[in-house]
């Protein structure tokens, strides 16, 4: 896994005039007498994005309890959902630039989620400076055609059996597939940001969530909405996916398309109006 991680980030940082901001950068490695592979990386900040999530919805436990609001100023609460908001705009969009610099570049990253982005800032109001880096690449997968010609890895097998079962059989398929595929985990980065961040702590999670959203609900997002605007507790995730006359539910939507042909690319997610920022 380390050495598939090395390969992954020489291969995205192999042209120094190209290299992308929002992927953490590798400065060496080295082995050991016994044999393991220890990656350095350059230091850019502690924080992933899941501790951002968790940092907040705790925030949002201290001024929002027992079901109803404690004395706060409206305004610095209204100003503090309004910071939030387009903090994670912001997080979105560099995570979604990453995403989509490793395809451009003919690489999966197939663990993505919130401990796989860091972030250089946690702090809301410093949101125009935040600079969020993909990590975590041990199952990252070259998607160069000649690569998808060859027997796969132990690191690849499960997702060309799923893309076998999606009836994905060709390279130029499984090519598709494998980007789809990154695409609908992002899709899921995506909701926990949008819900988690905007709630109290303990009333949602990533396991809860992705329950609610595919088995409860088949992936239906309109039927997802109104279930969750009928809960107090997620009305700020709701209001949040709402702007742009529901652009946040349109973009989630189509991320989480149970086709995978039918899901957009990462480019077409980081030029989606939802993340534009018009909105707030």
């Amino acid at each position: 896994m380390a050495a598939n991680e090395l390969n992954a980030h020489a291969s995205l940082q192999s042209n120094p005039k190209d290299v992308c901001p929002h992927i953490q950068a590798l400065l060496g490695g080295f082995e050991t007498k016994t044999g393991e592979q220890w990656l350095a990386f350059r230091d850019i900040g502690k924080y992933s994005a899941a501790d951002y999530a968790k940092i907040t919805s705790e925030n949002m436990s201290k001024m929002i309890g027992g079901g109803e609001q404690r004395l706060w100023n409206p305004f610095e609460l209204d100003l503090t959902i309004k910071r939030r908001r387009y903090f994670v705009v912001r997080l979105l969009h560099g995570t979604m630039r990453g995403l989509s610099y490793m395809h451009d570049n003919d690489r999966l990253h197939q663990s993505l989620g919130p401990a796989s982005v860091v972030l250089n800032t946690v702090v809301e109001k410093d949101a125009p400076y935040l600079i969020p880096r993909l990590r975590d690449l041990a199952f990252s997968v070259d998607i160069r055609y000649s690569q998808l010609e060859d027997r796969p890895n132990i690191l690849s097998e499960g997702l060309w059996r799923r893309a076998s079962v999606a009836g994905a059989s060709s390279p130029l398929e499984r090519r598709a597939f494998g980007i789809a595929d990154d695409i609908y985990e992002a899709g899921l980065l995506f909701a926990y940001l949008a819900f988690v961040p905007f709630c109290e702590a303990g009333v949602m999670d990533s396991i809860s969530l992705r329950r609610l959203l595919e088995n409860t609900f088949q992936l239906d997002l309109q039927a997802a909405r109104e279930y969750c605007s009928a809960d107090d507790r997620l009305l700020e995730a709701v209001k949040f996916l709402d702007l742009g006359d529901g652009a946040g539910w349109e973009l989630l939507q189509a991320m989480l398309n149970r086709d995978y042909r039918g899901r957009p690319i990462a480019e077409a997610v980081v030029n989606h109006r939802f993340l534009s920022g018009t909105f707030l």
